[in-house]
């Protein structure tokens, strides 16, 4: 059964946030958000088998631990030959993809019980797109888990196989999602995490497939979209009338993948839900600027450096690529925390726009 939203979030309530701003709510944001939280963060890749489609799957998984925290190098999280392609791809890629991560590899969970979030990556991406958001959710008592969409990874897409963008993709990333959750219990961090509280999150290709595993899976709780509108005209599957769970979604201003018209269907996802809706806009943020992956191949450039402005046409700077992933990493943790554990604070939070982003924030409490 899906955890329902908080009845504290006020029915009718529509709030937009310049810099500071909440919905009658008297509790100050928790900033802590903005940061690593209390626990360290280890992190192990398992093979989810889904022996009905005859469809294996590799997935990392993101845990709260009690070993002392390190850096990793993102690519020591690769086996080969992945890994020697990641370490060639970084040497030759300007500063802005992530190079280490502060995790403890093989490390054992933390005991408790931790909410699940399940991460979808962008098309032609792997499970290590959404790292650094990933490591925030579990520094503040997550589990979160990427699943690695076989078929449609930047291995694939080097190789010269890439996956369509078709609704038939998207029903298979979300069975991808949907089998991962299923076989959670079994996976190494089978014993700590807490399966009646349990969210979504995805990146562009990924943030239709959260939008369409919040629609079939009454498990999911919350569901979150960045970078790409949830229902799409280019991706048919997704009814926002169909989705009774709080949604989030990030627009990236100057996102000149999915462009102006991709943006505007996204705000207009956000003016059609029906439910609890946040929606976060991040001024000179492109496509990728929430992801690892920015700038590490060409089709991961809208993010990284100089770039035109798709709305008036103006030279500009992409913002620094680890501010646009710190402010992805701060809202979705604040988003699941508020939505999740009704925690306070974290609602606050993501009912603000927070001084240290200078993001735009819409709320609509329906």
């Amino acid at each position: 059964m899906r955890p329902r939203y908080s009845g504290r979030m006020l029915r009718g309530c529509f709030v937009v946030v310049a810099l500071v701003g909440a919905c009658s709510d008297p509790t100050p944001p928790d900033r802590t958000v903005e940061s690593a939280g209390t626990h360290a963060v280890g992190t192990a890749r398992f093979v989810v088998h889904d022996t009905a489609r005859s469809r294996d799957l590799v997935a990392q998984a993101w845990f709260p631990t009690d070993a002392a925290a390190g850096d990793t190098p993102i690519e020591m999280l690769e086996i080969e030959p992945p890994r020697a392609r990641y370490q060639t791809l970084l040497a030759a890629a300007p500063a802005c993809p992530t190079r280490t991560l502060p995790v403890v590899p093989e490390a054992a969970p933390s005991p408790g019980s931790f909410p699940l979030i399940l991460i979808s990556h962008c098309h032609a991406c792997t499970r290590l797109s959404n790292a650094t958001t990933a490591i925030r959710l579990a520094s503040h008592g997550f589990v979160a888990v990427s699943v690695e969409h076989a078929g449609d990874t930047l291995w694939d897409h080097l190789d010269g196989v890439d996956a369509p963008i078709d609704g038939e993709e998207l029903e298979l990333r979300a069975a991808d999602v949907r089998a991962t959750l299923d076989q959670i219990a079994s996976s190494p961090v089978g014993s700590v995490v807490d399966m009646a509280h349990v969210g979504v999150l995805g990146h562009s290709m990924g943030a239709v497939t959260a939008g369409r595993v919040a629609q079939l899976d009454s498990r999911i709780g919350a569901s979150a979209a960045l970078c790409a509108p949830m229902e799409n005209p280019l991706v048919p599957g997704v009814m926002l009338s169909e989705l009774d769970v709080p949604l989030m979604f990030v627009v990236a201003k100057e996102d000149n993948s999915i462009t102006e018209l991709g943006n505007k269907f996204i705000r207009d996802n956000f003016k059609a839900a029906t439910v609890p809706a946040y929606k976060i806009e991040i001024p000179d943020a492109g496509h990728w600027s929430v992801s690892d992956l920015d700038g590490l191949v060409d089709i991961y450039q809208a993010g990284c450096g100089d770039a035109v402005r798709q709305t008036d046409g103006a030279d500009f700077t992409y913002l620094d690529p680890s501010t646009g992933r710190a402010i992805a990493a701060s809202y979705a943790t604040a988003f699941f925390k508020a939505t999740l554990q009704d925690d306070a604070g974290a609602r606050a939070y993501v009912e603000s726009a927070s001084d240290s982003f200078g993001v735009t924030l819409e709320v609509a409490h329906h």
